[in-house]
């Protein structure tokens, strides 16, 4: 069919929700996928990066220069050409190359490297004395990461996670072009192919409203997990 065929076919307005909706949904399994392997991987890993750091619990330089350099790999790749370079292998994990399934692969190597570095920069802004304190209390390196470290840099990650979120939303629209599914999808082939104006103006609203949610959300999650003090000395 010729391009201005596709042209010609328009989606009729009553019908754009029908369209949208399992579009969004298939858009919030993928987002919901990928940030959980995101939080049980990113955490840990940006803990382990900065404390392999000069200065950490347990110092490294060894084990710390070479994990530094493949996260900032990860992270500095846009995600197109990291997500067309690693098909052979999202292929081997999940046995294909388009779906949903196809797209949490390079969304979650993605959104680790950058949540990763997020969860570093939050734990380097903990002061020593906090450490400090815990190793006094006899804290092992775990115990001191999970009740000290974390717990104080807490807020900062909840807002790094936010940041994350909408990343990774403007990640699945990109993956809808290799047929990933969601909203991405529904704009690239009825917005862009058949230049149906009424779906593209529908999933950028949606898109919108979605992303302002989810930053009042956090935004209200970071204020609730600050302590008076801080909130009244940032004012």
């Amino acid at each position: 069919m010729s391009t201005f065929d596709l042209a010609a076919i328009k989606v009729p307005t009553d019908e754009i929700p029908d369209l949208l909706i399992p579009a969004f949904l298939d858009t919030v399994q993928m987002v919901g996928i990928v940030m959980v392997i995101v939080l049980l991987v990113g955490v840990p890993l940006g803990a382990l990066v900065h404390n392999l750091a000069p200065g950490g619990l347990f110092e490294n330089r060894a084990l710390h220069t070479p994990l530094s350099w493949i996260i900032s790999i990860g992270r500095s790749l846009p995600f197109l050409v990291l997500m067309t370079a690693i098909i052979p292998f999202t292929r081997w994990i999940t046995g294909t190359n388009i779906g949903i399934a196809a797209a949490v692969v390079p969304m979650s190597i993605a959104g680790i490297a950058f949540f990763t570095r997020i969860v570093e920069n939050s734990l380097r802004s903990v002061p020593t004395s906090v450490i400090d304190v815990a190793r006094a209390s006899g804290g092992s390196n775990a115990q001191i990461i999970w009740t000290a470290q974390i717990p104080e840099a807490l807020p900062s990650i909840v807002g790094g996670l936010t940041i994350n979120t909408i990343a990774m939303i403007e990640y699945s629209t990109i993956a809808g072009t290799i047929g990933a599914g969601g909203l991405g999808y529904v704009a690239v082939t009825y917005g862009y192919q058949r230049f149906d104006h009424g779906v593209m103006i529908a999933t950028i609203v949606v898109l919108v409203i979605t992303v302002a949610l989810i930053q009042l959300a956090g935004d209200a999650l970071v204020r609730s997990l600050t302590p008076e003090k801080s909130r009244r000395i940032n004012r």
